[in-house]
């Protein structure tokens, strides 16, 4: 199992309906299929900021997980929303740096050609982080 499929089936993702559909060298991307549970509003098709945050934090994890081959902890994450998240959303991380005890990434979300919005997720590469809270089913050792 890669990377992209593990980080999908994490119990959030599943929830919310995130696909990671890459994820190596630093780089990750991912998608979430609009649906009405995802709205700001009832009977709107404008998502949730919530929706955002949550996608763009699965994809610049797995984008820093993809370096480092084991849970990565966000330790803090910004927004800019930038236009109104209509419909199926796209997102596209690029590990920036990526230090001794932490990485930062960038995010951009997308739908169709709209940048709805941006962020950038600073995530804990080092110390205690052992992966032990992964089911061993979905370990990233596996991954490989």
């Amino acid at each position: 199992m890669d990377l992209a499929d593990i980080m999908s089936q994490i119990p959030y993702c599943r929830h919310l309906g995130i696909e990671v559909t890459a994820a190596e060298d630093g780089h990750a991307e991912g998608e979430l299929a609009f649906d009405d549970h995802h709205s700001s509003v009832p009977g709107s098709d404008v998502a949730h900021g919530a929706v955002v945050h949550g996608l763009a934090d699965t994809v610049a994890g797995a984008a820093v997980i993809s370096l480092h081959h084991k849970p990565t902890p966000t330790i803090d994450i910004r927004f800019d929303h930038l236009a109104p998240a209509r419909g199926d959303l796209h997102a596209e991380a690029d590990v920036r740096k990526d230090g001794d005890t932490v990485a930062v990434a960038d995010v951009r979300i997308t739908h169709d050609d709209t940048l709805v919005a941006t962020a950038r997720g600073t995530f804990k590469t080092a110390g205690d982080v052992d992966g032990s809270a992964w089911s061993e089913s979905a370990r990233l050792d596996d991954a490989e």
